[in-house]
């Protein structure tokens, strides 16, 4: 039995070596490991792998290894060969054939979210984004920096549409939404485009973004173009509410600040926002998944 001592260094060691796994999800993705693995008739050995990919064969071989330890590759033995094949996880979230694929989304992480979050002790010091330090964006608009080529743009909304294909549904039953007849999903340029007139508004990792002072224009905007007996709802990661937990999204504030304006809020921090632009009756619900609801009606 390991000590006390010896349990938290190897805690501190996984921390550590996180991004370390985070990057062979990432080059596995890029480099097509996966796809390629499903879409071969029969599991391959390292050698085969290097050679449809084009790749170094000790670093394939490398590669391929760990990802059978991180679980997201099977391996088993053939004529004395090492072959490989996807697992369950990456069959269903790594294979771009997979409706449920997060593909788009692991690449807009490789290619962007790692890179501010190299900046992450710059972006504690001065409560910035660090898309200036990342990629020398001339500018700290949000717009632009996220928006910054029109690969990134549709990158990034294709990333999105990977993570509602998970987690939409759970957040979307979470209230019974059949007296709204008209729906705005709310996106674009809203705190200056005109808002159609609606009975709900739905903003899906939308105030995440954004300060408190943008989210309460956004929010008086909505309930003004809102109809009677109308609503908006809310959909985000909710921290609890001491704002210490879950895990998952005290690090998805801490990316809000490396890459946006905002944070994650707790529900009395939701409630504190809706309540003076003119949404009362405030409901949140958990989802147990990445996401959760909340629904408040003019």
């Amino acid at each position: 039995m390991s000590s006390p001592e010896e349990a938290a260094y190897r805690l501190l060691t996984e921390y550590t070596n996180g991004f370390m796994v985070s990057q062979v999800l990432f080059a596995a993705c890029e480099l097509g490991v996966f796809d390629l693995l499903s879409e071969a008739p029969e599991p391959l050995g390292s050698a085969a792998v290097a050679a449809h990919l084009g790749t170094c064969p000790r670093g394939t071989q490398l590669l391929l290894d760990t990802c059978v330890s991180l679980k997201l590759l099977q391996v088993q033995t053939r004529g004395g060969e090492a072959v490989y094949r996807n697992t369950e996880l990456s069959s269903t979230y790594l294979v771009r054939a997979s409706p449920k694929c997060q593909g788009n989304m692991v690449l807009y992480l490789a290619r962007t979210t790692y890179l501010c979050w190299g900046h992450l002790a710059q972006a504690v010091r001065d409560g910035k984004n660090q898309y200036r330090k990342a990629f020398g964006v001339p500018s700290d608009d949000l717009f632009t920096a996220i928006y910054r080529s029109e690969g990134e743009r549709v990158l990034f909304m294709r990333g999105l549409q990977d993570v509602w294909s998970v987690s939409g549904g759970p957040v979307l039953e979470a209230f019974d939404l059949s007296a709204f007849r008209l729906i705005c999903d709310v996106g674009g340029d809203f705190f200056t485009d005109p808002l159609p007139e609606a009975d709900l508004y739905i903003l899906a990792r939308v105030l995440h973004d954004w300060s408190d002072e943008r989210c309460s224009h956004l929010l008086t905007r909505i309930q003004r173009a809102c109809r009677p007996g109308g609503g908006v709802l809310v959909i985000e990661s909710l921290l609890d509410a001491d704002g210490r937990g879950p895990l998952t999204t005290q690090l998805y504030s801490l990316n809000m600040l490396v890459q946006t304006e905002g944070r994650e809020r707790t529900p009395a921090q939701y409630a504190a926002l809706l309540a003076p632009a003119g949404f009362r009756a405030v409901q949140c619900r958990a989802t147990g998944g990445l996401y959760d609801a909340i629904l408040a009606r003019r």
